[in-house]
């Protein structure tokens, strides 16, 4: 893990999320299409503050997106995971760990008390990563996504920092 070197994004990491995220992206862990070729990766409602990303040998191979889910200020002392991918070819070395971890250190520089994030229930490897990093089951919305012609229960998952 040494070798990883995790970090908040720049506006130059673009093209290299871009990639990753169109690489990465899986109809067992998205509810979303794959985003088309260049498509902006960063926009209004996703700046590069909002990521932190991990590098290995200089590469970008991983990013999580953390933001405060709801901006109003009775939601200020909590924020949410609403991203998180690996290369495969950087899995099995603790990378997602590693920035879930940053993700709490994050947080908390905030001044945020609470983590959080949604998980579909067909993805089980992240369930196994997030349960091992703090989190626990809150809540499990029924049948709320139609993907791959099956009903998807949608999990919420929250830890206090």
């Amino acid at each position: 893990m040494s070798d990883v070197r995790i970090r908040t994004a720049i506006t130059d990491d673009e093209p290299a999320l871009s990639e990753l995220v169109r690489r990465t992206w899986s109809p067992a862990t998205e509810i979303t299409p794959r985003p088309p070729a260049g498509e902006p990766f960063f926009h209004e409602a996703s700046r590069p503050e909002d990521y932190l990303i991990a590098e290995l040998d200089d590469r970008v191979v991983a990013y999580l997106r953390l933001v405060q889910p709801i901006p109003v200020d009775s939601c200020a002392h909590v924020r949410q995971i609403q991203g998180l991918a690996v290369d495969d070819t950087a899995r099995h070395r603790g990378i997602a760990t590693a920035l879930i971890a940053a993700a709490i250190t994050e947080s908390r520089r905030q001044h945020a008390s609470r983590l959080t994030l949604r998980v579909l229930s067909t993805n089980l490897a992240a369930q196994r990563l997030y349960a091992r990093t703090g989190f626990t089951l809150e809540g499990t919305l029924r049948n709320e996504y139609y993907l791959e012609e099956k009903f998807v229960d949608d999990l919420l998952m929250a830890q206090q920092i």
